[in-house]
Formats: structure tokens, sequence, C-alpha cells
């Protein structure tokens, strides 16, 4: 059974890891191509026109790919996870099922419109359908992060005798206080993607000296939205998702901070340190004094609760796994600040385009933020284990009894196989529009 609970687990996490790359870009993309379109509508100067034309291709290739590679994890409801979906699907089948039936067909509807439609529309419905496309990405991770909300914290829910979950109260799905800090929270993340995608081909293009107007409208582009959302991810949205986890999960709190005993008189926070498990204590930290405490509760001297206050059989499943996920998101995060601020400052200076160490940073950061992305999402899953919808059903109690280890090692490696060949398309495709770059319109 534990073997098959870790295939299914690895299978799922593999699938949606690869998937998210392209949603987390296409977000935020989708609000910049808007952007773009308004700027033109507004001053008429073409580059702004063209720089949405060329965005949108690179926004059409993550989508189909996001489209490709989400088709998978549907039916893994079905094949591994059945019992967790016979349990639960009157209620994740809600907002699931919205997604798909609205969210997905506004923006793929208006999407092949944006493409292929300017000349026949005209700009102002051009713009129009952009502005669909990017309402329908951001419905779909509004409708996509409720479902995981409800996960995260359960309302609006009675369990009949037979065990399963149904509503009570739809709305609730919505007004659930977990739900909007997360989603703001991931929203913003996934503009500090598409801001340092945008930027850092500016700074290729600079670099190279090639495309150089365009190469200077996106690196401007990238930061001056770079650093609004980079900001805006640590604060007010991730503040309040942290303030959540505190209120609602106590025991992931302490874990993802490292806190494995409750200290008397304030915590500290730890800035660089090792899990222990066997000692349940931090090796080799560096840590200030008290700093948990006031960025927890506003008051220096507040207890939080340690590891050891908390019964073990609820503790997550994998606290090293979950630290490191959170400590490597929170120094990205404020390495980005640190970064975005400089070039900010730089372009109020008129340097920025002459500053080759910027320039090379953000070209080399381009992964980073997919990164951060990734380690944001592992910190709220790993931290809700060992529980598929907390407190209320485990992990274990909602895998398919029928499917075998052996199967699900089978398919994973199949996985692996054909997104390598995907992921390897896909990078030759968009390096090939990059190379070739923005097209003038005469």
């Amino acid at each position: 059974m534990e073997d098959m609970l870790f295939y299914d687990r690895m299978q799922f996490a593999f699938t949606i890891t690869f998937h998210y790359l392209f949603p987390q870009l296409t977000m935020g993309l989708s609000l910049m191509i808007v952007f773009f379109k308004w700027k033109f509508l507004r001053t008429k100067i073409e580059k702004y026109n063209d720089a949405a034309k060329f965005w949108m291709k690179i926004f059409a290739l993550n989508f189909a790919m996001g489209v490709v590679t989400g088709i998978p994890m549907e039916f893994q409801f079905g094949t591994n996870w059945a019992k967790f979906s016979e349990l639960t699907g009157g209620i994740i089948g809600q907002t699931l099922a919205m997604e798909g039936m609205f969210s997905f067909f506004l923006e793929s509807s208006f999407l092949g419109l944006f493409l292929f439609g300017e000349k026949t529309l005209g700009h102002k419905l051009h713009f129009l359908t952009g502005f669909l496309v990017f309402l329908g990405s951001w419905a779909s991770g509004f409708l996509i992060i409720a479902t995981h909300s409800w996960m995260q914290n359960p309302v609006g829910y009675e369990i009949l005798a037979n065990g399963k979950f149904v509503l009570n109260n739809f709305s609730a799905l919505f007004s659930n206080p977990w739900l909007w800090p997360s989603y703001l929270h991931n929203q913003a993340a996934s503009l500090v993607t598409s801001s340092f995608v945008v930027a850092g081909i500016g700074a290729l293009y600079l670099l190279n000296k090639k495309h150089l107007e365009f190469g200077k409208l996106f690196l401007k582009t990238g930061v001056v939205f770079g650093v609004v959302a980079s900001i805006l991810v640590a604060f007010p949205t991730g503040d309040l998702a942290a303030k959540n986890v505190v209120k609602y999960q106590p025991v992931t709190f302490a874990a993802m901070e490292g806190v494995f005993e409750t200290e008397k008189g304030g915590s500290e926070i730890v800035l660089i340190g090792q899990p222990n498990m066997l000692e349940k204590k931090l090796d080799n930290k560096i840590a200030v004094p008290n700093i948990l405490s006031f960025l927890t509760y506003q008051e220096w001297n507040t207890e939080i609760k340690g590891l050891n206050e908390f019964d073990k059989k609820n503790y997550p499943t994998n606290i090293p796994g979950l630290y490191y996920a959170y400590h490597i998101m929170v120094g990205l995060g404020t390495i980005f600040i640190a970064l975005m601020l400089a070039s900010i400052v730089q372009l109020f200076r008129k340097k920025l385009y002459q500053t080759k160490w910027i320039l090379w940073s953000l070209l080399f950061m381009i992964p980073f933020p997919y990164i951060a992305n990734t380690t944001g999402w592992y910190t709220a899953e790993l931290g809700r284990q060992p529980w598929l919808v907390y407190n209320l059903l485990r992990t274990s109690a909602g895998a398919s009894p029928t499917v075998s280890s052996g199967n699900t090692l089978f398919t994973l490696l199949g996985f692996i196989g054909l997104y390598l060949l995907l992921g390897m398309l896909f990078l030759i495709l968009v390096g090939k529009i990059i190379n070739k770059g923005p097209q003038t319109t005469h």
C-alpha cells in the first residue's frame, strides 16, 4: 500500500509540476499583452501592437502545452485517486467543471480571434478579445485555487452516512478565508514569472544588439511590472497567506519555519539551517531573535507553537522537503525584489539599458521564478500532508485500491519520456520565435 501511494503521489506531482510551468506564464503574460494592446490604442504607436502580437505567439504555445499536459491530470482523478473523487466529487467537481466549461472555453475561443482576427475585427474589438483571453485565464486560476482552498480549509460541506462530502452552502466555496489570499498570491507570482521572461528577453536583445527598440520596450515593461509584482508577492499577499497557515494549519507553519520546540518570549526567524529529524532541531542555523513572532503577530514576544505541541501522526509527512521548499521560495522572492528595485532605480536614472550587470542578471534569472512558483506550490501541498482534505480525509484513504504500484510506475516513466520530448519541442519553437523577433508593421 505504501509503494502504491508513493507512486500515485509521484506521478501526480511530476505531471502537475510540468503542467504548471505553462499556466504560470500565460496568466501573467495575458495581462501584459492587454497592456501592450491598450498602449497601442492610446498612442497609435505600432511597436506596442507588434509587441502584443509577438508575445501572443508565445502565449499560444504555452496555452497549447498547458492543455496537452493538463488533460492527464483529470484522468488521474479517476485512475489513481478514485476514492478521493468518489468521496469529494460532489464538491470539487463543481469548481473544476466551472473552470472547464466557462473559463477554459472563454480563453480558448477568444485566443483564436486574437491570433487571427485583427484585420476583420478592427483594433478595438481585437483589444476586447485580448482582454477576454486575460479574463478567462485569470478566472481559470481562480476556480482551480477555489478547489485547492477547499482542500486546505474545507467549508460549506456536510458528510453523509456513506462518507461522501456534499455542499450545503455553495457560496462558502468563494468566501473561504483561504481563497483570496492564495489566489492573489498566486496571480502576483505568475506576474513575476512573466515580468522576468519579458524583461529577460528584452535584455537578450540589448546584449545581442538586435531588435533594440523592442529590447528597450520589453525591458522597461518587464521591470515596471516586475517590481510591483515582486513586492505584492511578499506583502500583502504572502503575508496574508502565511497568516492563514498560522491560523488554520499551525503544525504546518511550525514545520515550514523549522520550529521544533515552542520558544518562550518570542520566536526567532531562521535564515539558514538544516532540519535534523533525529534530534528534532535545526543544525548550523543562522537566526534572528523574535522576528518570526513580529512578522506573524506584530508583537515581539508572542509565542509560536513548535512541533512538540502537536500529535506526531498529524505532522507533515516530509518536514525537510516542506522546510526547504518554503525557504527556497522566500529566498528567491527576496532576490527578485532586490534585483527589480535595482533595475527600476537604473531606469529612473536613464542608465538601465547600459547597465550590463543588470541585463545579464535579468537574462540569467529567467528560470528562477519558475523554481520559486514550483517550490511555493510544494510548500502548500507538502504542508497539507498527510491529508487530502485537511483534518477530514487522509491521503492514504483517497488512493485507488485496485491500481498497482507497477502500473503507476510504468505510466510515470512514460510521462517522463513524453514530457521530455514535448519540453524540447516547446523550447525549440519558442527559441525560433524569440530569435526571429517581433515583426514590425509598415
